[in-house]
């Protein structure tokens, strides 16, 4: 049908959520759309659908037919469809296993002193610069490249080369480009498994090394690991100091109080939404919710960003609010069995950045007007390629 509407919508505002996402699910609830590329998709922003069909076995990464698969961009990552369809479910259960406990709440709680003297690291050096300078490349790049490097074994010098992978592999336009970087991103990772086999350390590749891998599934997802172990947190820490910013009340209430932090990361964690692509979903059967039946081997749009400001969920949605109470978590990590095994981690470290940058530069703020902030375009994870800071 060529009367649906595309996807995603356009916004004017980075901290926003175009109001089109709210309209259409109030309006429709779970609906068909029509993605850039083509696809036919079902867009799902409503808080309690994204729920239900996050956690139901019937949906996943795999398409029963990849060839017929409908797709949301060109991204090589999030595009399409990924895996095989007969294995995913034991495939997904058996990686899980071999990385959850790296990532185990407990684990991230013993590294949290760790971090936090990082944090004080790069503050330090921060202080030491002439305003402006550029807290996206003094602190909120390094810090979480520096701490998935430390955890997962990856030589931190390497950082230039992987963040250049990463920006390839995140393309949203070019899938060979974006396949080509992944394949070379787990050759890399492939390469660091071995060496541990003969020189491990403390770290996560090295816990894996002996392994038996011998479709490199490992690899490729140490190497999504360290792709998103690093993208998503940093753009968090920017779009909190720009919400902090942009919400002069609620950054008075965390200068006052930095035992508030952990409340302000989670509606950091909520409101910012750096890239609207969402989560491609193929069902393998068919799947009813509500009075929408959902075909075998159709696709399903899940928008986070969209749904952690369901109003039916979260009074004044749209409103920056550190004090929030809510009984319902956010969606940003997914929920369910694919619940994104690095919260834990990306908590600790946001908790550490905004307990102490307001404390350490009380008058930091944005030194440019937020429409003039140069945006990562035409990548998956988006966000800024800049925040010029002054104090």
């Amino acid at each position: 049908m060529s009367d649906l509407p595309v996807i995603p919508f356009e916004r004017h505002d980075a901290l926003e959520v175009p109001a089109a996402y709210r309209e259409l699910r109030a309006e429709k609830g779970i609906t068909r759309v029509r993605t850039r590329v083509g696809g036919e998709v079902w867009l799902v922003s409503g808080y309690e659908d994204a729920r239900k069909l996050f956690a139901d076995s019937r949906l996943g990464r795999s398409h029963p037919e990849p060839e017929k698969a409908a797709r949301v961009s060109g991204s090589a990552l999030l595009g399409g469809p990924q895996g095989e369809s007969a294995t995913e479910k034991a495939d997904n259960e058996r990686m899980r296993k071999l990385f959850m406990p790296s990532f185990s709440a407990r684990r991230m709680k013993a590294l949290s002193d760790h971090v936090g003297a990082l944090v004080d690291e790069r503050l330090e050096h921060l202080a030491g610069l002439t305003p402006p300078a550029d807290l996206h490349a003094e602190l909120s790049f390094p810090l979480p490249v520096l701490v998935i490097c430390q955890l997962l074994g990856v030589p931190f010098e390497d950082r230039g080369y992987f963040s250049g992978v990463s920006a390839r592999m995140g393309d949203v336009a070019d899938e060979a480009k974006g396949m080509a970087a992944r394949e070379e991103l787990s050759a890399y990772m492939a390469g660091l498994i071995d060496r541990k086999r003969h020189e491990p350390g403390e770290d996560v590749l090295s816990d894996l090394a002996d392994v038996l891998d011998d479709d490199g599934r490992i690899a490729q997802l140490a190497g999504g690991l360290l792709f998103a172990g690093h993208e998503t947190t940093v753009n968090r820490i920017d779009y909190g100091v720009l919400f902090l910013e942009a919400n002069p009340d609620q950054l008075a209430l965390l200068k006052a109080d930095p035992g508030r932090a952990p409340a302000a990361v989670e509606e950091i964690l909520r409101m910012a939404s750096p890239s609207l692509h969402g989560l491609p979903r193929y069902a393998h059967d068919d799947i009813e919710i509500g009075d929408v039946t959902i075909r075998r081997g159709e696709a399903v749009l899940l928008m986070p960003g969209a749904a952690n400001r369901d109003e039916r969920i979260y009074p004044d949605p749209d409103t920056f609010d550190v004090g929030r109470a809510s009984s319902d978590p956010h969606l940003s990590f997914g929920y369910g069995p694919r619940y994104c095994i690095g919260a834990s981690l990306a908590r600790v470290e946001l908790e550490a950045v905004f307990s102490r940058l307001y404390q350490r530069f009380p008058d930091l703020r944005v030194a440019v007007p937020f429409d003039k902030l140069r945006r990562n375009e035409g990548r998956i994870t988006e966000g800024v390629a800049e925040l010029p800071v002054t104090w």
